[in-house]
């Protein structure tokens, strides 16, 4: 649903109470009053691109712009992205105040992203990565260490690992994003990561209330043994793990390597009790309001 049509529902409550996602129901008062539902969300554009709405700013994270089949194949199936954007890139990327970028592979930075994305737009980026975007043409990037506060949301870098054994070398350095602010939810990016110690230990450190997760369970050919995401089993791990957060899953269905998909997922969370109604699996394009 549009947030523009979703605000005009809610406009004719009336009286009626309320319900999000999470199951608190509210009057419409208390709702507005309370309840950051119509401020924050987090909208699924394609893989791991997402915008965030979060404490007055917009946050794009992890832009991957091309048409469908613009870039090779990964693992020898279809021409990547495997799916058209959901939305023009003009809209995903209009107004954007901050942009968040795990890593600098193609799928999470792209050439379309370098091309038009504001000169001046605000980007944070890795330590790894401050060579490559001192190159770019960029006026405003800045490499995140450990933390930034930067209009009043703290910003947080967390570690992760891209796979293991040799590929998970080959694929090089990554990392993740928690985002904090006064009387907002607690959002943890955890970026491209298999399930990890890194993964857990950010968990008990900043117990997000909301965390994404990239679990597409991607494989290279000669690699199959060693996703280099998430995929199935690893993700119900991440939901035993994750408290009361709500899950988000995605980085799935837009690349030839990814096997897990939405269907193979939800099919093992229904599967594991008490865990699968923490877990959200988006469409490309949809927006879930915090």
């Amino acid at each position: 649903m549009k947030r523009s049509k979703f605000i005009s529902n809610l406009s004719c409550l009336g009286a009626l109470s309320v319900v999000t996602p999470g199951g608190l129901l509210y009057s419409q008062t208390a709702f507005s009053e309370t309840y950051s539902f119509m401020k924050n969300s987090i909208q699924l554009i394609r893989n791991a691109t997402l915008v965030i709405h979060y404490a007055g700013k917009k946050i794009l994270v992890d832009p991957l712009l091309a048409e469908k089949g613009a870039y090779n194949p990964f693992a020898g199936g279809e021409r990547n992205p495997t799916v058209e954007l959901p939305l023009s890139v003009e809209d995903i990327i209009e107004n954007t105040d901050l942009v968040l970028v795990s890593h600098t592979h193609s799928d999470h930075f792209d050439s379309v992203a370098r091309e038009v994305l504001p000169r001046d737009v605000k980007i944070v980026n890795q330590p790894a990565d401050e060579d490559y975007f001192q190159k770019l043409d960029f006026s405003n990037t800045h490499t995140l260490q450990e933390h930034l506060l930067w209009n009043d949301i703290n910003i947080h870098r967390t570690g992760g690992k891209h796979g293991s054994g040799e590929i998970g070398k080959r694929m090089g350095t990554v990392s993740g994003f928690v985002l904090q602010a006064k009387d907002q939810p607690t959002i943890y990016i955890i970026g491209d990561s298999i399930w990890t110690e890194e993964v857990a230990q950010a968990i008990e450190e900043f117990k997000p209330d909301i965390i994404v997760a990239n679990t597409g369970g991607a494989r290279f050919p000669g690699y199959e043994e060693n996703p280099i995401l998430m995929d199935e089993e690893q993700t119900i791990s991440l939901l035993k793990a994750s408290g009361n957060a709500r899950v988000i899953a995605v980085h799935m269905e837009a690349l030839d390597h990814c096997t897990t998909t939405r269907a193979s997922l939800q099919q093992i969370a229904n599967s594991v009790n008490g865990e699968v109604e923490k877990l959200i699996i988006p469409k490309d394009g949809e927006e879930i309001f915090l």
